[in-house]
């Protein structure tokens, strides 16, 4: 003979009627299975319900704002920082900063234009100021935004 779905049955005892709290003495009746007295055996007690002590969502502070996950923090040098650490001028890379310890390594790097630049010089970093580009081909050199 073939198994057919419509022949089906759970194993002897695995299904057990369900109990019916509450409704008298028989089978759980009286307390139903809240104990004996107290909030919980009387009626619904909210899970955050701390027993009256302040609760915890209103314990902490209410800080304004957000911190936006995807703004980009720059180090900044400035020209007159380019002027002093590379007073020959020529080719200025990201890697060649580190090394003179103007920036650590592994961040984005920004040039702004606070000072003077007499030499000219060739920087490659993430981002320029207008006042950064102004200086920097003034003073005969050139950028390259990475």
């Amino acid at each position: 003979m073939a198994l057919k779905v419509h022949h089906l049955r759970p194993a002897p005892g695995a299904k057990t009627p369900k109990t019916r709290k509450g409704r008298g003495e028989a089978s759980k009746g009286k307390t139903s299975g809240r104990g004996t007295k107290g909030t919980r055996a009387r009626n619904k007690v909210p899970a955050a319900f701390e027993g009256g002590q302040m609760p915890l969502h209103m314990r902490v502070p209410k800080l304004k704002g957000f911190t936006n996950p995807n703004t980009v923090t720059f180090q900044v040098v400035n020209v007159a920082a380019l002027q002093k650490l590379f007073p020959q001028g020529g080719q200025i890379t990201v890697a060649d900063l580190v090394a003179a310890g103007a920036v650590r390594k592994g961040q984005p790097v920004k040039v702004l234009g606070q000072g003077d630049i007499s030499v000219a010089v060739q920087v490659t970093a993430n981002a320029f100021s207008s006042t950064a580009q102004e200086k920097i081909s003034a003073a005969g050199g050139n950028i390259d935004k990475i």
